[in-house]
């Protein structure tokens, strides 16, 4: 008997639950209330319990309902969203997304994006992957990814498309500990050349003999992020990174911030960009997410708190 319930009657029982009478979901559902109670007691006996104690002047869910009311409201929910998914694939909705993103790029930026994109695309996988330089360019190269988020430092094929999105601000930084953290004002070439500087690297050669901000003949190269943070604390040298993600570390004293003499007045910025091949550009769920990450960047959402702040002013 279980075979046979289908969703009109989970539907019905949705409704009569949430109404708090039969003749309150036949009006929603635009039936009789003959048909509502019909339905429910067919329901009750596919079931082999009772869903509703009718003993008192409004139906009351007893126990036994409660409980099959939350899977009803599951099963409902899924078949929405099932209907929903088909509707979009047939509108040139992605199957899947499969993005690989520049290591510099930021991760409040990045993980706001994917959160909401979870909220709007719940039935699209995605499949994110983290890279640098050249790296970053080679899995939509190779098919593997559709979309890449990347740094100006990749060399980007001729056959792909890029779009702006953002850019990062990167400071040069060492441990209290080292010997430039001492240095007065500006450090001349000649002196940074005397320090290792952490430089990092990629597992490609697509931005082989491509440097950006390497100011020091001695270098140790690092494939990992991670690694040249934790190594630029421990005093292993010195090198550049992300001004969001060591504005902790400089507010604690854990690292502190050199200039370079020879470094552009307003400091290096890294450009990022939306790449993909020209031949086959964002569906719905890749343009979303590149729209999205155009909108999430920190001065926009820093005008945004404050407009709210000013118009909760207002109101007060």
């Amino acid at each position: 008997m279980l075979a046979a319930v289908t969703l009109d009657q989970l539907r019905t029982f949705i409704a009569a639950a949430d109404q708090g009478s039969f003749s309150g979901a036949g009006r929603k559902l635009r039936r009789a209330q003959s048909v509502v109670s019909k339905t429910l007691a067919n329901l009750e006996g596919q079931f082999g319990v009772k869903l509703f104690d009718r003993a008192r002047r409004r139906p009351v869910l007893t126990s036994q309902g409660q409980v099959l009311l939350a899977h009803a409201r599951t099963v409902v929910g899924d078949v929405d969203l099932l209907k929903a998914q088909a509707k979009h694939l047939a509108g040139g909705l992605e199957a899947d997304l499969s993005v690989v993103v520049e290591v510099m790029f930021p991760m409040a930026t990045l993980t706001a994006a994917v959160k909401a994109f979870h909220a709007a695309f719940p039935l699209t996988p995605l499949r994110l992957y983290v890279e640098a330089l050249g790296a970053v360019i080679q899995p939509v190269l190779d098919g593997r990814c559709t979309l890449a988020i990347s740094g100006e430092l990749a060399l980007v094929p001729p056959q792909f498309s890029q779009e702006p999105l953002l850019r990062v601000p990167l400071v040069y930084v060492t441990s209290p500990r080292h010997p430039l953290a001492s240095y007065a004002g500006p450090i001349p070439s000649s002196e940074l050349a005397k320090h290792v500087q952490l430089v990092l690297t990629d597992r490609s050669t697509l931005s082989k003999g491509k440097e950006f901000g390497v100011l020091s003949p001695r270098t140790w190269r690092l494939a990992d992020l991670g690694a040249k943070h934790a190594f630029l604390r421990a005093g292993l040298g010195w090198g550049g990174m992300p001004a969001e993600l060591v504005s902790a570390d400089l507010a604690r004293g854990n690292l502190v911030k050199i200039v370079a003499a020879d470094a552009p007045p307003k400091g290096f910025v890294l450009p990022m960009h939306a790449v993909y091949r020209t031949e086959s550009p964002p569906g719905i769920a890749a343009r979303w997410f590149i729209d999205k990450l155009k909108r999430g960047s920190t001065p926009v959402v820093i005008k945004d708190i404050q407009r709210r702040r000013r118009t909760r002013r207002k109101r007060i």
